[in-house]
């Protein structure tokens, strides 16, 4: 432990040893406590960027304080910290309450914390943590989740909302003092420290939708704790395997799970821990004097700490949720049947357990993201031409089935003996409310064109032999295997239904219908015969039949991890449907080409002269210079890089490797999380950039700290005219526009000013 313990990041040396002062400490007070000035950072722990010899300054522990200057003093590093934190209060709590309606998205997300309030199971495309902190602030508060959250309706007396309201603002609160500390891990100046500070308390955005019951303030605060996580323990890579090692890279690795269980986004700053660790132990591996034996440590560490820890957060979040909502909701049909028959006020204990002719059955497709056969009365606009037939993820009358016995069989005999269903028997699926039969042909489907189409045709007396399908047993849950099924059974036996004129099977693979098809799962009929394709498996769901006595579900179990699987397909499925309408406008929508301009803003409630108006537009200073910064910064690598081609020398020992660290986490940050949107098909809105801005705001920070806070060449009344000039365009600016953020009374055009584009929908 103590070979590896010397291990130094920031220097071209390094050696193991066990003395102190291989180590690299000095015991000098004045070392401790060296002025901002010079460039050389806040505290002790930043003296490891200067040259070897003034590194990893420990300073002596001090007497208690006697006094209250002696406590200021010993204790001044917590000051700043605590004054923004009281600052970051005032703007995310100032008047939270002022607006009594449900704004914006609080129709959505407050809805879901009524659900674990009501224990109703309900299905979203967000991860569940996130909504069961709104349940627990909701339950904090003392609500009932009696309430419907509908857009733009006024909240009723009993429903605490702004208590709900300060609870989740206390995330957007809790993002400023971090912010603080992970400027001051980034080895970042007083001045840099305080600018990044400022910009993250006045950023108009960042504080406006803190304010409501939503998720993104939960987002941002995660991913400012991975990102301060993975700068604090970066700063302890000199001492590795030591408890505050071990502490910082088990913190970062909790807070990875936590950003992920709120929302997918999560996974981008994931994905910057990961490429730091990636870099980090290809580093390690390069050290021929680091033994074979520490580097194993190494991998286990980051193995258990960045990935096992974040994945049993991200589960337990999926636990706890399927905990909490054991009753039957509107979100029941996106599960697996076996799930759903565990749910109390579910249905399904009333189901016959074997299936008969002459029954009436809802049908569940079982691959990932499956939902219940389904047919209505409207049309393919291509094709055919006849009845649509879908999936569909929620529970419809338009679901039912009438098994019957195919069109050369004696007709159904509604008071003559049972004929239970079987392996190989030949059927016709008639929709109960349509009384059309399911019907295919070889014509191509309308999404996936190598696929048959299928639709529902004739009626009861009208019809042929394409009305035809055969059953195929897979296999049986409960039961075992296939030669163990003698009938079918709901809920348990996996089927396969063959069209018995074409020799396909019916199939439904997440393929979603345009608008035409009410944005619905495509089903077709599969030509390929593959026994293993999960998403030609059915099952029957639902089963009616008065004729049959009731089953017994009560030994039906649904394992947790099938479920977790089942519930995260179903997640993506949804989550790559959300793409633009073509035949509608959305006028909240933007593209991300607007964002990092601050091209657009997004009016969040309705804008009549009687109503409180929040409009979510960015601090423009906080924006533009964070874009700029990200553009001169390219331009500034790309100087550094020739001129070190070159053989110019402008850096001290160890400060490239910190200038190039910090300017990796910033500009990858960033990209990692801008770039993906410019890929996706789905509809974008500005707050989708909100977790990329922070990582251009440090950007802004840094290029400012090198350039200027920390430059030998410049003056102390230059950096400080700078840092003034800046700190106070931040604030005005943020108190010009203040009038979005806490709510705008009255008419808009009483608000002059506020125009600065003209793409802004302000007036």
């Amino acid at each position: 432990m103590a070979e590896e313990s010397t291990r130094r990041r920031n220097v071209s040396s390094s050696s193991y040893g066990n003395s102190k002062k291989e180590e690299g400490f000095v015991y000098d007070d004045q070392s401790a406590s060296q002025d901002d000035a010079d460039g050389k950072g806040l505290s002790a722990k930043h003296a490891k960027f200067l040259p070897r010899g003034q590194q990893h300054v420990r300073p002596r522990r001090l007497p208690p304080p006697s006094t209250l200057t002696e406590f200021i003093q010993q204790n001044w590093e917590w000051i700043p910290p605590v004054i923004y934190t009281l600052l970051a209060a005032f703007t995310r709590y100032y008047q939270i309450g002022k607006s009594n309606v449900v704004v914006w998205d609080e129709a959505h997300f407050g809805k879901f914390g009524s659900h674990y309030l009501k224990r109703d199971f309900y299905f979203d495309v967000h991860p569940p943590l996130g909504k069961m902190l709104v349940g627990l602030a909701g339950l904090l508060s003392g609500y009932d989740g009696s309430f419907e959250f509908k857009s733009g309706e006024a909240y009723p007396s009993h429903v605490p909302y702004t208590a709900m309201r300060v609870i989740l603002a206390t995330f957007g609160v809790g993002m400023v003092p971090i912010g603080w500390f992970t400027a001051v891990e980034l080895g970042f100046s007083q001045r840099a420290c305080h600018l990044v500070t400022l910009m993250v308390l006045c950023d108009c955005a960042w504080a406006t939708i803190s304010r409501f019951i939503l998720l993104d303030s939960m987002l941002l605060f995660f991913t400012f704790t991975t990102v301060f996580g993975l700068t604090k323990f970066h700063n302890q890579q000199w001492r590795s395997f030591s408890f505050e090692w071990w502490f910082w890279l088990a913190f970062t690795g909790v807070s990875i799970g936590c950003v992920d269980s709120v929302k997918w986004v999560g996974f981008f700053v994931t994905a910057l821990v990961g490429l730091y660790t990636i870099e980090d132990l290809w580093e390690k591996f390069g050290d021929l004097q680091m033994p074979i034996r520490i580097y194993l440590r190494h991998w286990a560490a980051r193995i258990l700490c960045l990935i096992i820890t974040p994945f049993m957060v991200y589960l337990a979040s999926f636990k706890i949720h399927f905990l909490i909502l054991n009753h039957s909701g509107p979100g029941d049909a996106q599960m697996s049947s076996l799930f759903q028959a565990n749910l109390r006020g579910n249905d399904f204990s009333q189901n016959p357990l074997e299936v008969a002719y002459g029954s009436k059955i809802t049908l569940k497709n079982m691959g990932w993201g499956g939902g219940l056969l389904h047919s209505h009365p409207h049309s393919y606009p291509t094709g055919s031409q006849q009845q649509q037939v879908t999936c569909y993820h929620y529970k419809d009358d338009n679901n039912h089935w009438l098994v019957m016995p195919r069109w050369d069989e004696k007709e159904y005999d509604p008071n003559g003996d049972l004929r239970f269903l079987q392996d190989g028997d030949t059927v016709r699926l008639i929709h109960a409310s349509t009384g059309r039969n399911m019907h295919s042909h070889p014509l191509p489907a309308p999404i996936t064109k190598l696929n048959n189409e299928v639709s529902c045709y004739g009626n009861a007396t009208v019809g042929d032999h394409q009305d035809h399908w055969a059953v195929e047993v897979v296999d049986d849950l409960n039961m075992g295997s296939k030669d163990k099924v003698h009938r079918i059974h709901s809920l348990t036996t996996r089927l396969r239904l063959k069209h018995v004129a074409q020799g396909c099977y019916l199939r439904a693979a997440n393929a979603i219908l345009p608008q035409w098809g009410w944005k619905q799962v495509e089903v077709s009929c599969v030509k390929e015969n593959n026994p293993r394709d999960a998403h030609t498996y059915w099952n029957v769901e639902s089963h009616w039949n008065d004729r049959l006595p009731r089953g017994e579900v009560k030994l039906y179990r649904s394992p947790f991890f099938r479920d977790f699987w089942h519930l995260n397909v179903a997640m993506m499925t949804s989550n790559n449907a959300l793409i633009p309408d073509p035949d509608k406008e959305d006028i909240l929508a933007s593209t991300p080409y607007q964002w990092p301009w601050l091209n657009v803003g997004l009016r969040m409630c309705g804008w009549g002269d009687q109503q409180i108006k929040y409009y979510l537009l960015g601090n423009p200073i906080v924006w533009w210079s964070g874009t700029a910064s990200l553009l001169l910064s390219l331009v500034a690598l790309g100087v550094y890089l020739l001129r070190m081609q070159r053989r110019y020398n402008d850096f001290e020992p160890g400060q490239w490797d910190h200038v190039l660290y910090v300017g990796k986490v910033a500009l990858i940050g960033w990209f990692l999380h801008y770039f993906p949107f410019l890929a996706m098909g789905r509809v974008t809105y500005i707050h989708h950039y909100l977790p990329a801005l922070w990582f251009s705001v440090l950007m802004t920070g840094h290029l400012l700290d090198h350039f200027i806070f920390k430059s030998k060449r410049l003056s102390e009344r230059t950096k400080w005219t700078v840092f003034i000039f800046c700190a106070l365009a931040v604030i005005e600016t943020f108190l010009w526009f203040r009038g979005i953020v806490f709510g705008i009374e009255g008419p808009i055009q009483d608000y002059k000013g506020l125009l600065w584009r003209k793409s802004w929908n302000i007036y």
